[in-house]
């Protein structure tokens, strides 16, 4: 089942149809029966269908008060990027260092107001001049630290400041509209499988001029060893999400433009489009 934030409220949509749920979202993502949780609710009511042009226009997954982390470096295609990119500043080693560690990178990528959902713009920094969007598995995460649905995420990176310097990553993935979430979480009693494709496409004035695929098999960090580390010595209060890093990087020579279209499928959850300003 998928679980969708809507002007309308929180709406369920399984195979039977839609079920809004009156529950506050902050309450839903923090319970960790979730998934018991909506299917009783489901069991008990009859499917509302005329809730469909709600669900068509869902709002980003992420509470108002929740906060959205990323983590780095956990496939190998992004290991050799950041490599790449960061060889001239000196700082290609730091990558491969935390490729083959034990501790991951995690850092904090966006406050609530600085991510979009589906169909909302997003921002291209005017400092930076090597822009590419990264599809991602994104977590929900409880505040007691359980995951318990999973939604498609994109960690748009400014790859040109993020190389001249590896302090600069702040700068590099934080600014306004940097992230888009959506369009809905899939809530499971498990994850979705290794064989899972993340699929990237970018249009351009009509034309595809970027096409990526990527398996969750291939990702080296396990999703509970990032929860595990994301929440040592740590406290998420309201719960919050966790994007996993990708497996998919565009060749160094392409840069997202204006009016370029990003789209982000995962099969089971759905896809997340994005149009770039």
């Amino acid at each position: 089942m998928i679980l969708y934030r809507t002007e309308a409220g929180a709406v369920i949509a399984t195979e039977d149809g839609l079920f809004p749920i009156d529950r506050e979202w902050h309450e839903l993502v923090n319970d960790d029966a979730l998934h018991a949780t909506l299917a009783a609710h489901c069991a008990a009511i009859p499917p509302v269908p005329a809730l469909a042009p709600a669900v068509s226009r869902p709002l980003a997954p992420i509470g108002v008060k929740q906060e959205l982390w990323a983590a780095g470096v956990t496939w190998f295609r992004s290991r050799a990027a950041r490599i790449e990119e960061s060889e001239s500043a000196g700082g290609g080693d730091f990558y491969s260092r935390v490729y083959d560690a034990e501790r991951p990178e995690l850092f904090l990528k966006a406050t609530p107001q600085r991510v979009v959902g589906p169909g909302e713009s997003l921002h291209l920094r005017r400092d930076s001049a090597w822009i590419v969007p990264e599809p991602e598995l994104v977590l929900a995460i409880t505040r007691r630290g359980r995951i318990v649905g999973w939604t498609i995420g994109n960690d748009l990176s400014c790859r040109d400041i993020e190389g001249e310097n590896p302090l600069y990553l702040p700068q590099a993935k934080t600014f306004a509209r940097c992230a888009a979430l959506g369009p809905g979480l899939l809530v499971s009693t498990a994850p979705p499988p290794a064989t899972t494709e993340i699929r990237l496409a970018i249009e351009r004035a009509g034309a595809r001029v970027f096409a990526g695929a990527a398996r969750l098999a291939r990702m080296k960090r396990r999703p509970e060893e990032l929860v595990d580390f994301l929440f040592r010595d740590n406290s998420h209060p309201e719960g919050c999400l966790l994007m996993t890093g990708t497996g998919i990087v565009p060749p160094s020579g392409f840069s997202l433009q204006a009016g370029d279209l990003v789209s982000i499928a995962i099969d089971g959850i759905g896809t997340l489009e994005n149009p770039v300003r």
